[in-house]
């Protein structure tokens, strides 16, 4: 069973991704900040991180610096899942190694689970 990390601060998308997830026959867990999500990132072994940039307090940006400096976790695929549209943030992101960078409004939840199979 592959394991999907998602870090999303709306609970009702995070719910809704899991569910979508969990029905398709992955293993879900949920964070709702940065550092909750490197700490979760760090305990358990995911196949595939997929990542909210605006976050609480720290955004998914600072997640993929403080993520690539371990070398524990620094090798998990992260896709980047937000509805911030920066050019620069992109190209921010997709420096430090993501694996796509997907506008949220672009993709229904079946949609995105296609998307993600695709990187695992």
């Amino acid at each position: 069973m592959k394991k999907i990390l998602i870090i999303e601060d709306e609970q009702i998308l995070s719910e809704m991704y899991q569910d979508t997830f969990a029905q398709a026959g992955f293993e879900v867990s949920l964070a709702f900040t940065c550092e909750e999500g490197l700490e979760i990132a760090k305990k358990e072994k995911h196949d595939l991180i997929l990542l909210d940039i605006l976050l609480p307090r720290e955004s998914g940006i600072v997640f993929l610096w403080r993520f690539k400096e371990d070398s524990k976790i620094a090798e998990i695929p992260v896709i980047a899942f937000s509805n911030y549209d920066d050019p620069k943030t992109k190209q921010q992101a997709i420096s430090l190694g993501i694996k796509a960078y997907l506008l949220k409004a672009n993709f229904t939840p079946k949609e995105l689970l296609e998307k993600v199979k695709e990187y695992l």
